[in-house]
């Protein structure tokens, strides 16, 4: 057993914090596809939650696997990750997958699941960024360098993301923005820019709103969270979440068929987090937003040991996309946020989105790997 827990790369409690969010998430997505198996699977209750137990246990995999590769090789591949994931943009925007009226996925052949590029896209923008931002740490001080290296390429993964998912793409925007922020880079830069890319934007969305399909969308959902419109579906599936929460009360059903009220359809995904307080009670609601805070945590502690500026800001990255995903997830099953439809990491059903927290994951915990390793280093050469 001691062999085994020696084999575990990295940070034992972020090992901890994922592998307990998997495993809670199996009986929530059984629970909350109970009404998709009916319409969609002829009665088969395992079909939902076999894929997506292995599409976890794969999740593990390609954690473990990724926090055994040493992170700084990501450095010199980041223009690669970059390169590939323009085109991709440019694929999914014309020729995408196309669901709810927005093209975001490509389908993978062979094994059938979907590809959302703009997982690949914010995974590329942070290693990106952390290695200029590491490597121009001297010339962060002239706006036009700034400009070049950092807001460009940042504005332009967010342009091809905000025509099919304006909710990811202020996501992945945020990250950036706190990324450069932690990096060095000037507030009055941000300033700057960011007033005259506002001010563009207005401009377009005013001039080319059909350049935008998504708008109305949101347009949509604001006015349905404002003022309670009933006949939107956003409203319909909110109104849902909280009847199911409701449902829970405080010590939850624990997956009995007591409950009054009916799921939301999207009770395994977007509002998972309603199914869990429905299952779970306010201990299951506290225990969730507990690891994400914890994982946080640990990720700022392994931050803060790192000694290299390229490894502390993919972590600050990774783990804020990360947690600031899950309580976007959290507040819209609540009814603090509108809908976004983002997953909850590592516990929402889905397929490759769970892969690419696995990769960020895995390395957080290949920088913490090496952060224990140099600790071990001078403890050892202090003795």
């Amino acid at each position: 057993m001691r062999e085994l827990y020696n084999k575990i790369y990295g940070d034992k409690i972020i090992w901890g914090i994922i592998i307990s969010l998997g495993l809670m998430s199996i009986p929530v997505i059984y629970v909350g596809t109970s009404h998709l198996v009916h319409a969609f699977k002829g009665g088969n209750h395992s079909y939902f939650v076999l894929k997506h137990g292995i599409i976890l246990l794969f999740a593990f995999v390609i954690a473990y696997q990724t926090s055994k590769i040493k992170h700084g090789y990501l450095s010199r591949i980041s223009l690669v990750l970059m390169a590939m994931t323009v085109p991709l943009l440019l694929y999914t925007m014309f020729s995408g997958h196309s669901v709810s009226s927005a093209e975001r996925w490509i389908k993978i052949p062979i094994i059938g699941l979907s590809f959302q590029t703009s997982d690949l896209a914010k995974l590329s923008l942070i290693i990106y960024l952390a290695r200029v931002l590491s490597k121009k740490k001297n010339e962060l001080g002239d706006i036009k360098e700034v400009i070049k290296h950092l807001f460009l390429p940042v504005i332009l993964m967010c342009a091809l993301v905000v025509k099919s998912d304006f909710s990811t793409a202020a996501l992945i925007m945020g990250v950036c923005l706190l990324m450069m922020f932690f990096g060095g880079v000037k507030i009055s830069h941000f300033i700057i820019v960011l007033g005259s890319l506002g001010l563009v934007f207005f401009v377009m969305i005013t001039i080319l709103p059909e350049w935008f399909p998504r708008l109305e969308t949101w347009k949509h959902r604001l006015f349905s969270f404002t003022m309670g419109a009933e006949d939107i579906e956003g409203n319909y599936q909110k109104y849902l979440a909280e009847a199911s929460i409701w449902d829970g009360g405080p010590i939850g059903l624990w997956f009995s068929t007591g409950g009054k009220f009916g799921q939301p359809p999207q009770a395994a995904s977007d509002f998972v987090y309603a199914t869990i307080l429905r299952n779970y009670g306010i201990a299951g609601g506290i225990f969730t937003i507990v690891m994400y805070l914890l994982l946080l945590f640990r990720s700022i502690i392994i931050a803060k040991r790192s000694k290299k500026i390229f490894s502390t800001l993919l972590v600050v990255g990774l783990s804020s996309g990360m947690v600031l995903q899950a309580f976007s997830n959290m507040a819209v099953a609540v009814g603090i946020f509108p809908v976004t439809g983002q997953p909850l990491p590592m516990v929402s059903m889905g397929g490759t989105s769970l892969w690419f927290t696995a990769i960020s994951i895995g390395i957080i915990l290949s920088v913490s790997r090496e952060v224990g390793s140099n600790s071990d280093s001078k403890a050892n050469a202090k003795s």
